[in-house]
């Protein structure tokens, strides 16, 4: 069975590159997120501040995939 995925909401506080965004979680931790594939073929920026929803594995807390505006 594979493992379940981690959903949580942050905020978008640094644009590292053009998928590449550093965002911060509601407990205050900071992470690296980059943007699905989805968004990345569909040419997705966002702005700062920006609330998102946040994928991230049970084995990576640092990391995590955006996977739609909030």
């Amino acid at each position: 069975m594979p493992d379940s995925t981690i959903h949580a909401q942050g905020k978008l506080i640094e644009a590292l590159g053009p998928i590449l965004y550093r965002a911060e979680l509601p407990n205050g931790k900071r992470i690296m997120a980059h943007l699905s594939k989805p968004l990345t073929d569909a040419g997705a920026v966002f702005a700062l501040e920006t609330d998102v929803i946040l994928e991230l594995t049970p084995f990576d807390f640092d990391s995590a995939r955006i996977l739609r505006e909030v």
